[in-house]
């Protein structure tokens, strides 16, 4: 008798606060900018986390 495999219960991770950003802002500077390559829209993309509303760090930075 082989023992049935059961089946694995997956758990999706929530997303970070810079994942959803990240994913959001690539298309936007991707759209802005159609002939960049995607490491330097990526670059631009990271940049903008620094000053972006979601970025959890950014609201501790200002309050130092």
């Amino acid at each position: 008798m082989a023992k049935e495999k059961t089946a694995k219960k997956t758990q999706t991770k929530k997303v970070s606060p810079y994942n959803k950003f990240m994913k959001d802002e690539l298309a936007k500077v991707k759209a802005a900018n159609p002939g960049i390559a995607h490491k330097e829209a990526f670059k631009k993309a990271a940049q903008n986390w620094g000053t972006a509303p979601e970025n959890p760090k950014k609201k501790t930075a200002d309050a130092k």
